[in-house]
């Protein structure tokens, strides 16, 4: 089975195929064009997260777990530290670069292993903002515009930075330039993704075949935990409310007290309605995920426990599920050297491969092969020649 996966890019296809909600994903490329796109590019997963602040259990089980997963089922895997998408809301410099290193940590320690995987940091790489200017260059504002987050974060904004309305171009130029074949992406990405393969797909048309089409991987489990405080609205780094989130690295006593505190409502009985009992259901799903048990076998169990008393054992399963991601960690934060070999060695290896795409797209469209370019190696030869 590991061996077919690692060999055939149909098994992510198959596995991932858009309902029909999301089919428009695709139509800008027929069956044959996909199917030639296929031979040219060997299957290449890519994602990356923010160094905002603590990983939380939405970011470990909508996501992180996953990349866990695709590392041990396939060679070629690329994860980034996207500190440059961090800064299109203000930061603090050293509470950033901190960050940065804690992420590092924490992804180690929930399992991804340099060895199997590239893990860098984007702003070590600069043919990233390269590439994003050449894409910017062929993306209308009328398209960025209408992207979600941007729609969704601006609104809340006085003056808006320009980063924040072009940072799902530098998105687009992150995938591009590794030509990543997959992208593990929640439903509510799926827009971003879209940008991606529009901006491939204008790209090829133009100057020739260059980037593979990104197909998304989508987890059913992204988005699906929800905040604490508030159920209606997905577990997230930025809330205002400061229970509303478990990070993986948070001690026991901080995770029981979050989850006594957990929004649910004035029934006491454990059921699993997310229409109606959104708070409950949301830590029924929680238990779920981390268990691998169906919502009806977790409410089954917890027959006779009230919800005040379900808080207090989901606390305990929830700590003894993360104990060996926080132990790991507190080991690894107090090797920042072996940290920062890490993200060096794993930057060597992204821009190995930056680089290369970064050559064709400068050859294609036309920054390079010109009169400098000659200059500079007639100015090579007289130097090898004067020694």
């Amino acid at each position: 089975m590991l061996s077919t996966i690692r060999n055939s890019r149909s098994v992510f296809a198959s596995a991932n195929r858009l309902s029909k909600s999301t089919g428009a994903l695709n139509r800008c490329n027929s069956e044959k064009a996909r199917k030639k796109d296929e031979a040219n590019y060997p299957v290449r997963i890519l994602s990356g997260i923010q160094p905002t602040g603590a990983i939380h259990l939405g970011n470990y089980l909508g996501a992180v777990r996953e990349w866990v997963r695709y590392q041990e089922i396939h060679e070629d895997v690329v994860w980034s530290i996207v500190d440059m998408h961090a800064i299109t809301a203000p930061q603090d410099p050293k509470e950033l670069q901190d960050n940065i290193i804690k992420i590092t940590a924490t992804l180690l320690a929930c399992g991804i292993d340099p060895s199997k995987s590239i893990l860098f940091q984007q702003s070590s790489v600069p043919m990233h903002a390269e590439l994003a200017w050449v894409f910017g260059s062929m993306t209308t504002m009328p398209r960025l515009s209408q992207q979600p987050q941007f729609k969704e974060k601006s609104e809340k904004l006085k003056d808006i930075p320009l980063g924040l309305f072009t940072y799902p171009v530098l998105q687009t130029a992150d995938i591009l330039l590794y030509k990543a074949t997959h992208v593990p992406v929640g439903e509510d990405q799926i827009q971003h993704l879209q940008l991606a393969q529009h901006t491939a797909q204008f790209f090829n048309v133009k100057y020739g075949n260059t980037f593979p089409m990104p197909e998304p991987l989508i987890n059913k489990s992204s988005g699906r935990i929800k905040s604490l405080r508030e159920p209606a609205k997905k577990m997230s780094k930025s809330s205002e409310y400061k229970k509303s989130s478990i990070n993986l690295v948070d001690p026991p006593e901080v995770i029981r007290e979050y989850l006594k505190k957990a929004v649910t409502d004035f029934t006491s009985e454990v059921t699993y309605d997310p229409a109606e009992r959104p708070g409950v259901s949301n830590l029924v799903i929680i238990h779920s995920i981390l268990t691998d048990k169906s919502p009806q076998e977790i409410c089954d169990e917890a027959q006779g426990l009230n919800t005040g008393q379900y808080k207090l054992h989901l606390a305990d399963v929830v700590i003894e599920k993360l104990r060996p991601i926080r132990e790991r960690y507190e080991e690894l934060v107090n090797d920042p050297g072996y940290l920062n070999e890490v993200l060096k060695s794993g930057t060597d290896r992204a821009t190995e491969i930056a680089s290369s795409s970064w050559s064709e797209v400068k050859s294609k469209i036309g920054f390079s092969g010109g009169i400098l370019s000659r200059t500079a190696k007639e100015v090579e030869r007289k130097h090898v020649t004067s020694v």
